[in-house]
């Protein structure tokens, strides 16, 4: 039963939230995301969802931790590894912009660090987060919620890029030619 709710919840969450990255590729004038104007409700909007997703992913692997057949060596050889290496980024990447830029406040066009080796090192980074909790955990409604995210993560890009562009005009363009999106 609870297995059931939280497999509805983070797929619903992440259906809207692909939704809302798709809405803003295909309308970058009337996009969702990055915000048009930061407020004080943004955090909301931005986080809820991230953490709730996040969440989902830890409560369903726990649940059914090991329910794949995964062998042992890989799970904790890889699982562990991709986590930890992209809590670093992740984590050094935000102390860098601060949590605000990092959900959608403008800023400044950051090229140093890992963005020297790519776009979206956060995304890259978050990618490899979910993916080593699926192998970690061998769960499969954690993986069917981690597919889902990991499908959010590469489609967040495309709807950020128009905006970039326009914020960061030919500095961006420049940026573009010289590092690649992902890695």
């Amino acid at each position: 039963m609870m297995q059931s709710i939280l497999v509805s919840l983070g797929l619903s969450v992440a259906a809207a939230t692909f939704i809302a990255m798709i809405w803003s590729i295909v309308v970058p004038t009337h996009r969702l995301w990055p915000p048009k104007r930061y407020t004080a409700l943004t955090p909301i909007v931005v986080w809820v969802p991230t953490f709730t997703l996040f969440g989902v992913l830890i409560a369903l692997g726990i649940l059914e931790w090991g329910s794949l057949s995964v062998p042992n060596w890989l799970r904790f050889g890889l699982g562990i590894p991709l986590i930890v290496a992209g809590n670093i980024v992740v984590w050094s990447e935000v102390a860098h912009f601060g949590v605000p830029q990092t959900g959608g406040a403008k800023g400044s066009l950051r090229t140093g660090g890992m963005y020297r080796y790519s776009r979206n090192p956060q995304y890259v980074a978050d990618i490899a987060i979910v993916g080593g909790w699926i192998i970690l955990s061998a769960s499969e409604s954690a993986a069917n919620v981690g597919l889902a995210g990991i499908a959010i993560l590469i489609a967040a890009p495309f709807a950020e890029e128009p905006w970039l562009k326009t914020q960061y005009g030919s500095k961006y363009q420049d940026y573009i030619r010289r590092v690649r999106r992902f890695f």
